[in-house]
């Protein structure tokens, strides 16, 4: 009898890891690759946070929301990644963007793809920014907490960041006229 009930405290007790990467993988791929911009990246950064994540289950499940300490797991392993290899690539002045070919009605798509270009030219942080606030809707202060950040300062990423793109496609709309 005790160990009927010894099996049934652990069922209902703290979440079982394999049953929340089996729930959240997708969502966290998802917000991954946005905040990336590859899908290679995405993988890599997914599989860093989960591997921690995995070592340190016990204090991540008890965590008042373990997704959103496992996304910031993902920040983490990508900015710990951007820091390493950046280093290594050398900058150019001003990529040209050239209109992709748009086949078979694919109009939504070659936007989503254009728009897409556009904030991987932004600076990493401002990327990150524009990425928590719009694709995962989060506050600033919430944005702050996980770029470990003042509240001010993720404001300012937001707003240098549309700003950017702003003048960018005011800029290319003017070449196309």
């Amino acid at each position: 009898m005790e160990a009927v009930l010894a099996a049934a405290e652990v069922r209902t007790g703290p979440l079982d890891f394999e049953a929340w990467v089996t729930e959240k993988a997708d969502a966290l791929l998802r917000f991954a690759y946005v905040l990336t911009g590859d899908s290679t990246l995405a993988e890599d950064a997914v599989q860093d946070a989960l591997t921690t994540a995995c070592a340190r289950w016990g204090r991540v499940s008890r965590a008042d929301d373990p997704e959103a300490y496992v996304k910031r797991m993902v920040v983490n392993a990508h900015i710990s990644w951007w820091r390493r290899f950046r280093r290594r690539e050398s900058p150019v002045d001003d990529p040209v963007r050239t209109a992709r070919a748009v086949s078979d009605g694919t109009a939504a798509r070659a936007e989503a793809d254009a728009i897409w270009d556009l904030c991987a030219t932004l600076p990493d942080k401002q990327r990150a920014a524009v990425v928590l606030r719009f694709y995962e809707e989060l506050s600033y202060a919430e944005i702050a907490q996980l770029l470990h950040c003042a509240e001010a300062t993720a404001r300012s990423h937001v707003h240098r960041a549309l700003a950017a793109l702003k003048t960018t496609l005011s800029t290319e709309g003017a070449e196309d006229a």
